[in-house]
């Protein structure tokens, strides 16, 4: 299982992209994929294959409005079958003994 965290946008498009992140997150929504959205960027969670072929799609459905593509991936594997979405913030707050932000 990874988790993939990764950005991805136009820069040829002006200061705001936010039209073209909508529709990368469109395609991942539609996907069926476990994500989750934050301010600077969205991460991932599946097989290697599932989730690299999503951001494959990504970059193919900003390919012919763009002509420079930006992007961000940072990868986590372990091994097994277990979900870390929310997992790894919970370790965290159950050292901390209290919640935090997440």
């Amino acid at each position: 299982m990874v988790l993939v965290e990764f950005s991805m946008f136009p820069t040829d498009k002006g200061e705001s992209v936010s039209g073209y992140v909508s529709q990368i997150i469109d395609l991942i929504d539609k996907s069926g994929i476990t994500y989750k959205l934050t301010p600077m960027g969205t991460i991932l969670e599946g097989s290697w294959d599932e989730v690299m072929g999503v951001i494959g799609r990504c970059f193919e459905l900003l390919k012919p409005q763009a002509d420079r593509i930006f992007s961000t991936i940072k990868i986590d594997y372990r091994k097994g079958e277990n979900s870390r979405m929310t997992s790894k913030t919970d370790k965290i707050a159950n050292i901390l003994k209290r919640d935090i932000n997440v």
